[in-house]
Order: structure tokens, then sequence, then C-alpha cells
């Protein structure tokens, strides 16, 4: 089993908790800059079948009894989560992507796709980060909670995704860089929507690319 490290640097974000999760793939990215009218699955939520390192039974340091075989290897990675005292921005990092998960409310007014000065600056900050990073592959989700209809929440959560992917082109200004882009509205939610506190925590668009190499 390998242990690895994962690296939080955002100096204002203030509450760290740290989870043990299988590894996900991150090599599931579209060209498309605009959001997905048929969304799947949301990709990079696939446990991978290889691990990091390769281990060799043989090894004497192993110690094995007499007879006995190692169980297959496990994939495991350290999951690094940071969230800011309001709940307003999440950030998560693990050994192969950085995500970020900012509140509709902080971006938009609401039922609305507009974003104002403060959310543009918001979303640069993250555009420094895909820049220190090195990521040309970037994944834009928009979601919703499952007050109203599901035909309306999809339609908000795509128009939502897009703004915030038109602001990342224009920080980014790359040519390299692809964007995946999808509006998933009520699907996916991340905490219950019984409470008003669940369903803002739901309202939100996330933000996920690769972490450069160490």
């Amino acid at each position: 089993m390998t242990h690895s490290l994962a690296r939080t640097t955002t100096p204002r974000l203030t509450l760290v908790v740290a989870a043990v999760s299988v590894m996900v793939a991150s090599n599931l990215f579209g060209a498309s800059a605009h959001a997905d009218d048929s969304p799947s699955v949301p990709p990079g939520t696939e446990p991978t079948v290889a691990a990091p390192v390769q281990v060799d039974p043989n090894d004497p340091d192993l110690k094995l009894p007499e007879g006995a075989t190692l169980a297959s290897a496990k994939v495991l990675d350290i999951k690094s989560v940071v969230e800011d005292q309001s709940g307003d921005e999440r950030r998560e990092d693990t050994n192969t992507d950085v995500k970020f998960a900012l509140q509709a409310e902080v971006l938009f007014s609401k039922d609305s796709a507009k974003l104002s000065a403060e959310s543009k600056a918001r979303i640069g900050a993250i555009a420094e980060e895909i820049k220190t990073q090195n990521a040309t592959r970037i994944r834009v989700f928009g979601f919703t909670d499952n007050l109203g209809s599901s035909a309306h929440g999809d339609v908000l959560s795509r128009q939502r995704a897009n703004a915030v992917q038109a602001v990342l082109d224009d920080e980014l200004n790359d040519p390299n860089v692809t964007f995946d882009v999808r509006g998933y509205g009520e699907q996916y939610p991340i905490s219950s929507n019984a409470t008003e506190e669940g369903r803002k925590k739901n309202r939100r668009v996330e933000v996920t690319f690769p972490r450069g190499a160490s």
C-alpha cells in the first residue's frame, strides 16, 4: 500500500478535513466549450484499476509467513478538503485532481446566470491556480437543488456552467485549454435537499482540473 500526501495552499481557507477515498480517474475530458444537453454520470468518478507503484511479493522485507501471498493491491488516495468558514467555497485536493466548488449564491443572483464583478474575481483566482498546475483540461459542472421543475434546473445549471467557463477561458487565454462543460440540474446532490442548508450546498458550480507533476 502506498501512502501519498496531498497539499493545500489556499491561505484564506481555514477548515481542513482529510479523508481516504478510492482514487478517481482524471482522463475523461471533452473539447466542448458549451454544456452538454444530455449529460451522463460526471466524468472522473470511476476508480482506477492499476496501483500507482509495483509491489514485489517476493521482497524479503515484507516478511510474509511461509506459504502466504499478498492480497490484490488497493489504490488509495489522500483527499484533502478545505472549506472556508462560510461554506461558500470548497477545495478538494487529491494526488491527481484539484476541485473547486463555489456555491451559486456567491456567484449569481437568485434564478440568474449573470456573474457579478466579485464573482469574476473569485473565478479569476481559480484560473491562477489552473495556471500554477499547468492544467489544460478543465471540467466545469453546474448543479442545482430540487426546488422547481427538473427541466428548469437543468437549463439554469447549464447556463451557470457556461458563464463560469467563459470567464475562465478569458482569464486563461490559452488555445491549448479544452473544457468539458455540463449542467446536471438536481442530479448528484452533495447534501440533503430536505433543508435549506443542504439545498444551498447543492446549488453549486464545480471546476476540476488535473494536478501538475510534483
